[in-house]
């Protein structure tokens, strides 16, 4: 079975100087970082953690694409 993506939308904060990171698909998100790299690797944590607690959904890793806004 092929799980359709999760959606998170990243900008960049100029006053803050940081990416920023949401999503309406994930519950409780919202997290920034110094790079999109390392915003990436925040999220390859955060995400499956947040579904398993928020969601009940299993730790799996759970595909989810970024779209810069």
């Amino acid at each position: 079975m092929v799980r359709e993506p999760l959606w998170v939308r990243a900008f960049w904060d100029r006053e803050a100087g940081v990416w920023v990171a949401d999503s309406q698909d994930i519950p409780g998100l919202i997290t920034e970082a110094e790079s999109l790299n390392r915003l990436r690797r925040k999220l390859d944590a955060m995400i499956p953690e947040l579904l398993r607690d928020n969601c009940g959904c299993s730790r799996r890793p759970m595909p989810f694409d970024i779209a810069i806004a």
